[in-house]
């Protein structure tokens, strides 16, 4: 059980931090995921105390038992949000509270504690603040957050979940996911590997839903193509997801994404663009789409777009489609002008350069 008590954070600075020398020379080519701040966030969990131990501290190893429930079980989930230095300078994150309420919802999935929503933000604001020299001004980059949990009981029983955990947060600097421009992605669709099944973990960001995902991925990459299209458990024929990112379809002025049906992650920069649609005057329909209809659909010229979402390249266009019997291009192969204005509006928010009329900016900074 959850104990929501109010926490303080300790605060401990690093002695070996950065200059800013040596900050800039690693910002100027960060990639993603590759280099971190020098502070992280800790908060231990135990059954009956609930939340303690709170603290800001210098980035670095954890001490953990082999036997750690953590290496046995996989018992661990985690989030993925951004820092971004907007135009006037001040630092903020994009819709963090719905980022903690995922958060949560993952928890009980896994069997794991909750944390009070407002802890999970403060942790957040409380990290960037401290770090906030590493949110990049160079445009298109921004300071990627990574909160997570992990089961930290020590001992081999499989019978019930762990008693104790920690929450943790690290940050790194990000460079722009598309390194020279938007470029569309050649897709393969997956009948021999399924990413998740009715009452699975597909709808919680859990690490085993990636881990699982590797075999398919490298297999996309052996039919030379970049990412996997993962389909329904059942027949193979109703699409889920693109990798880790959820899919949207063009048809004229309508956008149709995959229905969440408890397989899917129900990602936080979907739920985004189906509220911008209506501002973008385009309708939305969310319902089951097969490969049979994305293939005739293209064909006719029906369905003129595809693209991807998520919180690491916002929006990624699909160029072309390829399974093992068949394969197609969607429209010309070049981003589509829909996908373009959907990703200039999501990002002009992000950034500060489009009116934040659905209030989802949170100013840390």
């Amino acid at each position: 059980m959850t104990i929501a008590q109010k926490l303080s954070f300790d605060v401990q600075l690093s002695d070996h931090a950065r200059t800013a020398a040596e900050r800039e020379q690693v910002m100027a080519n960060p990639g993603f995921g590759q280099v971190f701040t020098d502070h992280m966030i800790t908060i231990d969990y135990t059954d009956g105390e609930g939340w303690h131990d709170a603290r800001l501290r210098p980035y670095g190893p954890l001490s953990l038992d082999p036997a750690t429930s953590v290496f046995h079980y996989g018992q661990e989930l985690f989030e993925g949000l951004k820092a971004y230095r907007q135009g006037n300078g001040s630092i903020v994150a994009f819709r963090p509270y719905a980022n903690a309420a995922r958060f949560n919802r993952s928890a009980v999935r896994m069997a794991m504690p909750e944390l009070p929503e407002e802890t999970f933000v403060e942790s957040l604001d409380l990290l960037v603040r401290t770090e906030q020299d590493w949110v990049p001004t160079t445009e298109g980059h921004s300071l990627y957050l990574r909160p997570f949990i992990i089961a930290t009981q020590i001992g081999l029983g499989v019978n019930y979940p762990s008693r104790t955990y920690t929450y943790l947060v690290i940050a790194s600097p990000a460079a722009s996911y598309f390194a020279g421009g938007v470029k569309p992605v050649s897709v393969w669709l997956s009948t021999e590997y399924t990413r998740a099944a009715p009452g699975g973990t597909g709808a919680a960001k859990c690490g085993g839903n990636y881990a699982a995902a590797f075999v398919a991925q490298r297999e996309a990459v052996e039919q030379g193509c970049d990412q996997v299209v993962w389909l329904d458990a059942h027949e193979h024929r109703y699409v889920e997801e693109m990798g880790g990112m959820n899919l949207f379809f063009v048809f004229g002025d309508k956008l149709v994404t995959p229905a969440l049906t408890g397989t899917l992650l129900p990602g936080i920069t979907r739920d985004s663009i189906l509220a911008l649609a209506a501002d973008l005057g385009l309708e939305t329909e969310e319902r089951l789409i097969s490969t049979d209809e994305w293939q005739a659909g293209c064909e006719s010229g029906e369905l003129t777009e595809v693209f991807a979402c998520g919180t690491a390249a916002v929006v990624t266009p699909v160029g072309s489609v390829k399974g093992a019997d068949r394969a197609w291009t969607v429209g010309d192969g070049t981003p589509g002008p829909v996908t373009m204005r959907v990703r200039e509006e999501l990002v002009g928010i992000q950034y500060g350069a489009r009116p934040d009329t659905h209030n989802w900016i949170h100013k840390i900074v």
